[in-house]
Formats: C-alpha cells, sequence, structure tokens
C-alpha cells in the first residue's frame, strides 16, 4: 500500500522547552522526530521555540498596545497559516513547563474571535503534543494540553501525544549520549511507535478536514446555536 501524500499540509511545532538555546532542548529533539515523518509525507514544517522570542504574559490579543514588547501576534499569525499544531513540553514538577502555559493562555486570548462560517477560530485544524522528563506526569501533561486545544476548537485524533521519561530524578535526558555513544531515548520502542501514530494520525485527520472544508457549521456557531436543536428546549428530568 502506498503511503499517502500530504503535500499541501502545513504543521508548526511550538517548542516550550526552558532551555533559552533551542540545541540544549531535549523536547526539540522529540519533536523533531515527529516533524521527520510529516516532512517526508511533503508537510510544510514550521518549528517556533517560543524562548528565542519575546512573549508577553496575559490574556490580551497583542501586548504591544499596552505598551509591552510582544512578538506573539507574528506567532499567532503562524499557527492560524497551519492545519496542525504539535506543541511540546518538558516536564516540571509533574506539569507542562511554564512556557506552555503562556503560550495556551495567548492561544486562548484568540478563541473569542470566529472563522468565516462563525465557528470559534480553531475549528478545523488538528492538535497534538508532545512530552519529555525524568519524573512522572507524561500523561498529565497530554491530558492538560490536549484538553485546551479541544477547549478553543482544535481536532484532536486517536493517540495525539507522544512521550519520553528517563529514571525519576536526575539523570540523562532524551538524546544525551551513553556511554556507548548511543543517544537515550532514541532506541525506545514505545516512544518512537507513539510519536509516529502520532505522527500519522494527525496528518490523516488535518486532511480529512480540509477536504471537508473543516468541521460543519450546523450546531456550534456561537451567534446561532439556540436557532438548532439545542439543550437549552430539552427536558432535563428523567424520560
Amino acid at each position: 500500500m502506498d503511503a499517502p501524500d500530504f503535500a499541501g499540509l502545513k504543521a508548526i511545532f511550538i517548542n516550550c522547552s526552558l532551555e533559552h538555546d533551542r540545541t540544549k532542548s531535549h523536547t526539540l529533539r522529540l519533536l523533531n522526530r515527529v516533524a521527520g515523518i510529516m516532512r517526508e509525507q511533503n508537510v510544510e514544517i514550521d518549528i517556533v521555540h517560543a524562548l528565542e522570542h519575546t512573549i508577553a504574559a496575559g490574556m490580551v490579543k497583542d501586548q504591544t498596545e499596552n505598551g509591552l514588547e510582544d512578538e506573539w501576534p507574528a506567532i499567532q499569525q503562524r499557527i492560524m497559516d497551519a492545519d496542525i499544531l504539535v506543541i511540546g513540553t518538558p516536564i516540571w514538577l509533574g506539569v507542562k513547563s511554564s512556557v506552555a502555559t503562556l503560550v495556551i493562555e495567548r492561544m486562548y486570548a484568540y478563541s473569542g474571535d470566529r472563522n468565516d462560517k462563525g465557528q470559534y477560530l480553531y475549528y478545523g485544524k488538528a492538535g497534538g503534543c508532545a512530552i519529555t522528563g525524568n519524573e512522572d506526569g507524561a500523561k498529565a501533561c497530554a491530558m492538560d494540553l490536549l484538553y485546551a486545544m479541544s477547549h478553543i476548537g482544535y481536532t484532536v485524533p486517536p493517540q495525539a501525544d507522544c512521550a519520553w521519561l528517563g529514571e525519576a530524578g536526575p539523570g540523562p535526558s532524551y538524546g544525551d549520549l551513553r556511554p556507548d555513544g548511543t543517544a537515550e531515548g532514541y532506541d525506545n520502542d514505545f516512544t518512537n511507535r507513539n510519536a509516529t501514530f502520532m505522527a500519522w494520525n494527525l496528518m490523516h485527520t488535518a486532511a480529512m478536514l480540509k477536504a471537508n472544508g473543516g468541521v460543519p457549521a450546523y450546531g456550534n456557531q456561537p451567534a446561532e446555536w439556540e436557532h438548532v436543536t439545542n439543550a437549552k428546549s430539552q427536558n432535563p428530568e428523567y424520560r
């Protein structure tokens, strides 16, 4: 069976590492593996290392209007230009990084905007996440990120996350060299399998959404929800 060609799709990867130097980011290495799969299927790849940019905090679209330096609006445009979003984060204290929280908050500031069908802005796009760390919390971080993405309108396909965890506590991180010269985690079949599933399911989902004009608008337009079969008109008592 021939592999599908996903030419015409674009994926953006936002690395929420706490390393300012992207070459030192372990999370970026896992993102690169997912991006590599998509690149081979002719998906256009855009990778953002968040800490290379000045991103102001706050639930505001553009903080330059408040006199702050803010590069987020340009990043937001790159997100909107993409069919797929993958957020990568390390685990700290069992949760996603503060940078990942900042990215989600800034995206959420735009969630009141509408697409050309009157739906929330992120409808018709597919989302996933990648997690790295040396402590428990990969599934909790994935639940947090995938819920946030779904809540603001992203379609989350099956198996939309991948992760690598080293031994608890200080020790080698993803991609660090072992004494024998091999890279930590690169041969982990569980991580590699899930990264593969995630990449393909994101491409399949994004392609289906794009081919069908996104999510049908009937029943999910904020301005029209009372004009269709709706919860408000249903009998809440047991029947």
